[in-house]
């Protein structure tokens, strides 16, 4: 801990990791996450009501919207633990769209719909397009205007937790420039939703479209802040994804430890090979250096500039470890690693899901180039 107390880890962040650190242990482990898989909401609702009663989805939100009036720093180590356990639900989905709210919407929109994000009701983004396009404001979906309303037309793609939700912010052109629009989930017309197959099947992951969907005038978040609104999601989406590939780490590597320690060959444990000992070493540096790399940029996240450089940073450094330690781990684990059973394979592919949103390693690490040089 004393390596992040340098870089500003606070009061409030060492006591929400130690209450998430317990929560998500008890409530997630292992093979309540694979049961789940099968589950068609995909997390338990009676976890997500004792997340809400906990107050989590208030961390981020000012005071006067009844939040707790901290901020994504403090998120992060909340969203590491749950990435460590494979703990399901929407929080993350629910927590990046009170963001959008925060920093696109009116003051009538935040102040109607943030306390009841807060009060557990859900809310999701519609980002991403067939392009795959990682800039969020390249676009095709579209808004018209029609008297007291808008009608939406387009695809979005890898709406997560779509089907839980209350409440879709999408994003569209309005006018040639982007727009985000809130859309009453309740009033989607029937297949409007499907459900995507996707790498990572602890997610529910949804395509949107919008073609006979109207949403009223009021609906639209603030065109004046759209722009600066979706910069501002890019990178909370990012430091989210870092810290919970940074839980994820710790769990694979620890995975990897136990059967090192348990598995013999040749009649000695396997974990005595050089050849094993030191890839082994090799990923737990890369954790450490990624785990420094998410704190130091939940430090700075609202520092124009600088929370940018570490916010890609943290991303590039985080996938890069998650993926590491668990190909190492599905190698040493043999034939039986190859297997869906092995749970460095959960892993994994939580990687490669997280590399497909919001940008991966390479990407980022363009990014940078970019900004540094």
């Amino acid at each position: 801990m004393d390596h992040l107390g340098r870089m500003g880890f606070s009061e409030a962040q060492a006591d929400l990791l130690e209450v998430a650190t317990s929560f998500c242990r008890e409530k997630s482990p292992v093979e309540k996450a694979r049961k789940l898989l099968d589950d068609e909401k995909g997390y338990d609702p009676a976890v997500w009501n004792e997340i809400v009663a906990l107050g989590w989805l208030g961390i981020a939100i000012p005071e006067e919207y009844d939040g707790a009036g901290l901020g994504l720093a403090e998120v992060a180590p909340v969203i590491e633990q749950m990435g460590r356990r494979l703990l399901a639900g929407p929080f993350c989905s629910s927590t990046l769209a009170a963001q959008a709210l925060l920093a696109g919407g009116t003051e009538e929109q935040r102040k109607t719909f943030l306390p009841q994000i807060i009060a557990g009701e859900i809310a999701t983004l519609a980002l991403s397009e067939e392009s795959g396009d990682w800039s969020l404001v390249h676009l095709k979906a579209r808004a018209e205007r029609a008297g007291d309303k808008f009608s939406l037309s387009g695809v979005k793609n890898f709406v997560w937790d779509a089907s839980a939700a209350r409440w879709i912010i999408a994003s569209v052109l309005y006018e040639g420039e982007p727009a985000l629009v809130m859309i009453e989930c309740g009033a989607l017309p029937d297949g409007a939703l499907r459900r995507e197959v996707i790498i990572d099947e602890t997610r529910r992951s949804y395509e949107l479209k919008l073609d006979g969907v109207d949403v009223p005038a009021s609906a639209l978040l603030d065109p004046a802040k759209a722009r600066a609104a979706l910069a501002h999601i890019h990178l909370a989406a990012n430091l989210l994804a870092a810290a919970e590939m940074v839980g994820g780490t710790q769990a694979v590597i620890d995975y990897t430890i136990d059967y090192l320690q348990t598995r013999k060959q040749f009649g000695k444990l396997i974990g005595a090979y050089q050849g094993l000992k030191h890839p082994t070493v090799n990923a737990f540096t890369q954790y450490e250096q990624a785990r420094s790399h998410l704190y130091a940029a939940a430090h700075c996240f609202n520092e124009q500039g600088t929370g940018e450089i570490a916010t890609r940073m943290a991303k590039a450094e985080a996938d890069k470890a998650l993926s590491y330690a668990a190909d190492r781990a599905i190698q040493f684990h043999g034939g039986f690693g190859f297997t869906y059973e092995c749970d460095a394979q959960l892993y994994r592919r939580r990687a490669i899901w997280h590399a497909s949103q919001y940008g991966d390693a390479a990407y980022h690490r363009r990014k940078l180039a970019e900004l540094i040089l």
